[in-house]
């Protein structure tokens, strides 16, 4: 039962496609057996998220307006990774034009999808240790405020409702659990 789709697909149309999304609009038969319409946004990319970790306990968050949100939002570094592309090679490059760092530590600690109810975009989410500094190398789209803080101070960050991004709390939480649990 639990594999099994009780929705049906009459027709599907493109609504909407450039680089980076494509809109579908799906005339559907629901669970209930009535007619209506179900919107699935794909996404053409990977969405990486990377928590860098240093020997003390530091991290660095990504401070940006988000056009969505209308507001300004603080997060680990993240971005898109092309599927044709490891998602570790991904995360590095990101992690890179972002802070400037580099990682000589790679751990995979979560997978998750950020919207299923609407999206397909599956994030990948890294925590990198063994930085190395360099220097920030953000794309054009990016106007980033970088900021080094304690582990702590950005875990309560997220329990304070300050950090809202999906990945980045996934991230946070997850690493404080390794953290109490003696895996970092």
């Amino acid at each position: 039962m639990e594999d099994s789709n009780p929705w049906k697909t009459l027709a599907s149309e493109v609504k909407y496609d450039n680089n980076w999304i494509r809109l579908t609009e799906h005339q559907v038969l629901n669970p209930s057996g009535g007619k209506g319409i179900y919107g699935e946004v794909h996404f053409k990319n990977l969405a990486i998220g990377i928590l860098p970790l240093d020997e003390n306990y530091n991290t660095w968050l990504v401070g940006q307006y988000r056009y969505p949100l209308k507001g300004y939002s603080w997060e680990i570094p993240e971005g898109g990774g092309p599927f044709h592309e490891e998602p570790l090679e991904s995360a590095k490059r990101e992690l890179l034009e972002e802070t400037g760092m580099s990682a000589k530590n790679w751990r995979e600690i979560q997978r998750m999808h950020l919207s299923n109810s609407v999206s397909d975009e599956l994030s990948i989410i890294y925590v990198a240790t063994g930085l190395i500094q360099g220097i920030p190398m953000p794309e054009e789209t990016e106007q980033l405020t970088i900021k080094k803080i304690s582990f702590d101070e950005a875990y309560q960050m997220v329990l304070s409702g300050a950090i809202t991004d999906s990945m980045s709390v996934a991230a946070i939480l997850k690493v404080k659990i390794m953290i109490l649990n003696g895996e970092i």
